[in-house]
């Protein structure tokens, strides 16, 4: 029902996309681009979406004949940066690379001044990274059904970290928890740093992050990997079986990046900068950062499969967040 709800809502705003449209200057997509383009992250340097970000820039740069200016503005778990991009005008000028929170956003922060729909056109999902649990190799777990059955006999004891209230590693704990009947306290950070350094001395029992995150502390030996939650196993984690083989079919979570336009950007814009940025991001310099530094599985997607795809990930993710009264840090 909610699928079909936010259809029928997606249908009625398109009646709003010749005035949305008619923003943009006449003849804009045969002179574009005209300038240097801003693409803003909605998130303070040194995370993966500015990584991503700034991965891309040079390949768009070169394709498109013009600078490309990362732009970092971040806050409000990624509001503000979002909003900005919004509110721009829908001239192929400034664009949105975000992370999977974006879909989380409108069930988090209900009061937001902007609609993801109605205010954002799709680009491209670039692809896709697990999460991961894990723990420090001398605590007794080394399995989901071992967490699982700790956490069964010893109720409210059992704890994991997460980079914070209402992310996708928190809100799959929640479905976990709600799928395997147990109940874990959950300690919220402030970065995906602080988290990991608390699970590799001990004070968490373990930590969900995301498999870019936690790689680094899983090959150097002072996180153990239990369970990933993307729909197969990654290279890098070959030995360790996903939620779904460990029982909880339909268990999957995955960090994501998208790209996002101004709603009314001309379609042909659209069309050659998704060109541009696939291009870019299959060279071999690119694919093999993402691959291997992000862990990332690249999707490189047209408009239509990233709406299809957040369509889900917000029905999904929203359900979590308003059945479980989760607020934002």
């Amino acid at each position: 029902m909610a699928n079909l709800t936010r259809r029928g809502a997606a249908a009625a705003l398109l009646g709003a996309w010749p005035c949305a449209a008619a923003r943009a200057q006449p003849g804009a997509a045969a002179s574009w681009p005209n300038g240097p383009v801003r693409i803003v992250v909605p998130f303070a340097p040194g995370g993966s979406t500015d990584a991503v970000a700034r991965l891309v820039s040079p390949g768009l740069q070169q394709r498109l004949g013009v600078p490309i200016v990362v732009e970092n503005r971040s806050g409000a778990a990624g509001s503000i940066g979002t909003g900005v991009v919004a509110k721009a005008p829908p001239d192929g000028q400034t664009w949105l690379i975000t992370f999977d929170s974006h879909a989380v956003m409108p069930a988090l922060l209900p009061s937001l001044p902007f609609d993801l729909t109605r205010d954002l056109d799709p680009v491209m999902l670039i692809g896709g990274a697990p999460y991961a649990l894990a723990c420090k190799p001398d605590k007794p777990y080394r399995s989901l059904a071992d967490v699982v059955a700790a956490a069964k006999a010893r109720p409210d004891r059992v704890s994991f970290g997460s980079t914070g209230n209402g992310t996708i590693g928190h809100l799959t704990m929640i479905l976990l928890q709600e799928r395997a009947g147990i109940r874990m306290p959950h300690l919220p950070y402030r970065s995906g740093g602080l988290a990991v350094n608390d699970a590799v001395a001990g004070h968490v029992d373990m930590m969900i992050g995301s498999a870019a995150l936690l790689m680094p502390q899983i090959a150097a030996g002072t996180l153990r990997p239990l369970v990933q939650f993307g729909p197969e196993r990654l290279p890098a984690l070959r030995e360790v079986a996903t939620a779904e083989e460990s029982g909880f079919p339909g268990l999957q979570a995955e960090a994501w990046w998208g790209v996002f336009a101004p709603h009314g950007t001309p379609a042909p814009i659209v069309a050659r900068m998704n060109a541009a940025l696939r291009e870019a991001l299959s060279e071999e310099r690119a694919r093999r950062q993402m691959t291997e530094t992000q862990q990332a599985r690249l999707v490189l997607s047209d408009p239509e499969a990233l709406r299809r795809f957040l369509d889900q990930q917000i029905a999904t993710w929203s359900r979590v967040v308003r059945e479980h009264r989760i607020a934002a840090d």
